[in-house]
């Protein structure tokens, strides 16, 4: 750990404000339907490319989050009750839009029996009925590891079904406090039991004080429970109350990572500094 110390930013992850007509429809369309997206509750950095070209994550089942993880900005908070409303609302945006591959994720919801599962499943139903031929990718929580709700998701056939690491191993008491490192494997791998016509996928972001090995390693575990879908990232801290920056990855290292994984046998990977869990997710199905 590096304590107090804040690292200084790099040039390669200046990110330029795009204003366009497209970024200015989609920030109608999420309005009028009373819509949020990870994309601004979790301020990602290219969200303003994203809505310019007339796509967003899908944020379901309220803003706030029943865990605290300390590298995420989504704010923890007393759960919101589910919009019955909102299925249909994410439906009728994805056929305004005329988007082709939704991502689709939620806050965590540990106070919910199914975790939301039930509702990431209403979601897809009426994608599938709104716009049928729409490739749909669901990053879901880890339900506290239950299967059956990780099942429900599974049943409903999105064309992804993605579940971030996030870290390695050995820092997730530090990061994901409120995690497990083997529940999400577990979850991972159960997708596959459920439904194996579903491509599978994860996402992990580096600058936290990992090593080499033990990415590497993660990257193996990832692989031994069917993963497909990869992609890395680097960790940008929301503020100076979150985990810290640790390192901010060289861009050429992120090559060699995307190389050694790809040696691995995951048939996609995306691997650099501003790269993240749903950005250009499309790309792994050569859309």
């Amino acid at each position: 750990m590096k304590g107090d110390i804040i690292l200084r930013k790099p040039e390669w992850l200046r990110v330029r404000f795009a204003e366009t007509p497209n970024r200015e429809i989609v920030e109608q369309t999420l309005r009028r339907l009373n819509l949020n997206t990870v994309c601004r509750e979790a301020n990602c950095p290219n969200y303003s490319e994203c809505f310019s070209r007339k796509t967003a994550t899908f944020m379901i089942m309220g803003t706030n989050c029943t865990r605290s993880c300390r590298f995420c900005n989504v704010r923890n908070g007393k759960p919101q009750d589910l919009d019955p409303e909102e299925p249909k609302n994410i439906a009728c945006a994805v056929k305004e839009l005329g988007l082709k591959y939704v991502v689709i994720t939620s806050v965590t919801r540990d106070d919910l029996p199914d975790g939301g599962a039930g509702h990431f499943s209403k979601v897809i139903s009426e994608i599938k009925q709104a716009s049928p031929g729409v490739a749909i990718e669901t990053l879901v929580p880890d339900f506290m590891g239950n299967i059956r709700s990780v099942d429900t998701v599974a049943k409903a056939s999105p064309t992804v079904i993605s579940h971030n690491m996030e870290t390695v191993k050995s820092l997730y008491s530090k990061v994901r406090p409120q995690a497990k490192y083997t529940r999400s494997l577990n979850v991972l791998q159960s997708v596959k039991q459920s439904n194996r016509r579903v491509h599978l996928k994860s996402g992990i972001m580096l600058g936290f004080g990992e090593t080499k090995e033990q990415v590497y390693e993660l990257f193996e575990d990832l692989r031994n429970v069917g993963c497909e879908f990869l992609t890395i990232g680097q960790y940008l801290a929301p503020s100076k109350n979150h985990f810290p920056v640790q390192e901010y990855v060289e861009p050429s290292r992120f090559k060699e990572y995307g190389a050694q994984a790809k040696a691995m046998g995951f048939d996609f990977v995306a691997s650099a500094p501003l790269v993240r869990s749903s950005y250009n997710a499309s790309e792994a199905l050569g859309l």
